[in-house]
């Protein structure tokens, strides 16, 4: 099974996403798909580096999956690539 975030993950919603993603990660979840988001901001980069902080403090790692480019470009902006275990979405060309 794999946690998949809604649309949005913006300094607007990025609270209650957080606590989405730390109840699937207590729940055992270690992939998280992030096609389905559409929306972002420097909030889901740090949503991010929060939920692999969860998770390694249990032991595990977290496999982010299907970035979106503007969440890409986030990630590789604030250069925590090597933090974060990501994959950009398999739908979009690789350059």
């Amino acid at each position: 099974m794999t946690y998949r975030p809604a649309q949005t993950l913006t300094v607007n919603n990025a609270t209650s996403v957080l606590d989405d993603g730390l109840r699937a990660i207590a729940d055992g979840q270690t992939q998280f798909d992030l096609a389905e988001l559409t929306s972002v901001d420097s909030a889901a980069v740090a949503t991010m580096l929060a939920w692999q902080r969860a998770a390694r403090s249990n032991g595990k790692s977290l496999e982010f999956s299907n970035l979106p480019a503007n969440l890409q470009s986030l990630v590789h902006l604030y250069d925590v690539d090597g933090l974060l275990h990501t994959s950009p979405r398999a739908d979009l060309p690789h350059h």
